[in-house]
């Protein structure tokens, strides 16, 4: 492909390794960060611009990374004739608005659980004593970045969500304004997902399984993410039950990028949790590493509505996080003190399959930038998954950072969990 003009305009900084790879591959780049404390990340990787609107014109593509109005952006900017890859205010709200994404589902013929929006915790809460069960509470819109908001009850009562409520609403009633309860189901958690042309799915589609909490074994805080482990594959049961009945409304949409839907499955099926219908961290990044179409040609097919076939490595990829503290929490003071420009070495030359978070690079010499201290995406790749997973661990012994830390077990759930999807039948290719 010749080379493109590509602009990437991020909220937070999430797209840096995106662009770093794409200039990489031979194409201009101009990056642009919205928040103010972010806007060091990926410095001395790609240029920046501090103006995005002002290159519009010059750009050949222009991709957007987030939802929370990114869509509308991005939507405006298609209807203009230029190529984009970025949402639209709908598929903003199939992720920022949990009971929209799932009423969504139920019209498009996707069962879904049965769950209850509120705006009020003393309403919740009587809710839950007159509905005694298991529930998950899940905040909406901007509150549900807060991953460790997010809470999933295991008293049968319903006792331990009870008193959750009640401390919500005493520390959290300013933050969380709308969030629901949803009837919890115990299974095995997987996310499906694809790109989206604008017209149709992009095969083949992505099978991931994400790692939430902090610490091995799944305990700790929730972060948002951890780590993945994924495969590829042909259409199966469990895109074909949800994700591919939305094909027609994103059409609709002309909707460019990547969604996935996140579910939990068991012996009596499928229950579709949470959209995010933009690309995902760090599940891009491990996307990106196990592509044979080189990303920046794909993000211009995705955008033009010509990729209709993704070329990808066969077997599995396993992506573990780096951070640093006070990660997964907020405090600026522990950052600054601990992490704040923090050193990254590495004992041998920096391999290709190190991706950058929030990272910075002077005079040659990487750093820990940004606030949140995600630092990096380590991926192994193997025909099994146990064999991408030693791989990837491996890499990581190559780095060093201050104070880094990671989980050691991404990928481990896969045997069990591998049993469960087969003899269910969710794999088989349709």
């Amino acid at each position: 492909m010749e080379p493109k003009n590509f602009l990437f305009v991020s909220i937070g900084g999430l797209i840096g390794d995106i662009a770093w790879q794409v200039q990489k591959e031979g194409h201009a780049v101009k990056f642009f960060i919205e928040a103010e404390n972010e806007r060091d990340i990926a410095d001395g990787f790609v240029p920046k611009t501090f103006d995005w609107r002002a290159d519009v014109d010059w750009a050949d593509v222009i991709v957007f990374d987030d939802t929370l109005g990114q869509g509308t952006k991005a939507e405006e900017l298609r209807k203009q004739g230029k190529l984009v890859v970025g949402g639209t205010a709908y598929t903003d709200r199939l992720e920022d608005d949990r009971s929209f994404g799932q009423e969504e589902l139920r019209k498009a013929g996707v069962n879904i659980l049965r769950y209850q929006e509120f705006d009020d915790f003393d309403k919740a809460i009587e809710f839950v004593r007159q509905n005694p069960d298991e529930y998950v509470i899940k905040p909406s819109g901007e509150a549900q970045n807060v991953k460790r908001r997010l809470f999933v009850g295991e008293e049968e009562d319903g006792g331990d969500v009870i008193r959750v409520l009640e401390a919500y609403k005493r520390a959290f009633s300013a933050e969380i304004k709308v969030f629901q309860l949803q009837r919890r189901v115990v299974g095995v958690e997987v996310a499906v997902g694809a790109f989206f042309n604008g017209k149709q799915f992009v095969t083949p589609i992505n099978v991931n399984f994400e790692h939430k909490k902090l610490f091995p074994g799944n305990i700790g805080p929730s972060t948002g993410e951890m780590g993945t482990a994924m495969f590829w594959s042909g259409p199966n049961r469990i895109f074909t039950s949800t994700l591919a009945r939305m094909e027609r409304r994103l059409a609709e949409e002309n909707y460019v990028g990547y969604i996935d839907l996140n579910c939990i499955v068991n012996g009596n099926g499928i229950y579709p949790l949470e959209f995010t219908s933009r690309f995902g961290y760090p599940t891009i990044q491990i996307q990106e590493e196990a592509m044979n179409t080189p990303i920046s040609q794909f993000l211009y097919e995705l955008a033009a509505g010509t990729a209709t076939k993704l070329r990808v490595k066969s077997g599995f990829q396993v992506g573990v996080r780096i951070v640093v503290s006070p990660f997964p929490f907020d405090d600026v003071g522990t950052f600054q003190a601990v992490s704040k420009d923090a050193v990254i070495v590495f004992k041998k030359p920096t391999p290709e399959e190190v991706h950058i978070e929030d990272v910075k690079q002077v005079n040659g010499q990487w750093l820990v930038a940004g606030t949140s201290g995600v630092v990096l995406v380590v991926v192994g790749l193997g025909p099994t998954m146990r064999q991408a997973q030693q791989q990837a661990y491996n890499r990581i012994k190559n780095i060093l950072i201050p104070d880094m830390y990671y989980r050691m077990d991404v990928g481990d759930r896969w045997a069990e969990d591998h049993d469960k999807l087969l003899s269910w039948g969710y794999l088989r290719e349709t």
